[in-house]
């Protein structure tokens, strides 16, 4: 897949669009852990699917286009640069409370095959730490307040 490709379908521009980033990184840290043994289980992309609609987290976004998000993130994970993707999709949504689901979501898709391997648990680790230590988001537009000093 190009990177054009991923762009023009996950990517999100507009900030009124944030709603639709915080579905991504629920997606994203779904398919990191369900990648990270090799195999992406239809198990686990189901489970990903089912967490955030039980709990009603992008009630906005279709199954299908919540369906095509996995397989495209999915398949993205798997290139080299995988982090920046994971960090990219993450660091836009670092203000909002999602680490709570972020974690229990990783951890279900671990566990959903029946089977926690060994590099799944270096997902979740990953994820943990990334939603720690990611810079908090900076607003962007006419709301936006500098605290530079002014010359």
């Amino acid at each position: 897949m190009s990177d054009a490709k991923f762009s023009d379908t996950i990517e999100i521009t507009e900030p009124s669009s944030l709603n639709e980033q915080a579905a991504v990184a629920l997606v994203i840290a779904g398919a990191l852990v369900a990648v990270a043994d090799r195999r992406v289980s239809p198990v686990e992309r189901d489970e990903v699917i089912r967490f955030i609609r039980d709990r009603g987290l992008a009630p906005h976004i279709g199954d299908e286009r919540l369906l095509s998000m996995f397989d495209e993130l999915a398949e993205r994970l798997e290139e080299p640069d995988f982090a920046n993707v994971v960090i990219d999709t993450l660091r836009p949504v670092s203000n909002m409370p999602l680490s709570s689901h972020l974690m229990e979501l990783s951890e279900r898709v671990a566990a959903a095959d029946e089977d926690v391997h060994p590099h799944e648990v270096q997902a979740i680790k990953l994820l943990r730490l990334l939603t720690l230590v990611l810079p908090r988001a900076k607003q962007v537009g006419p709301g936006a307040v500098s605290t530079a000093p002014k010359e």
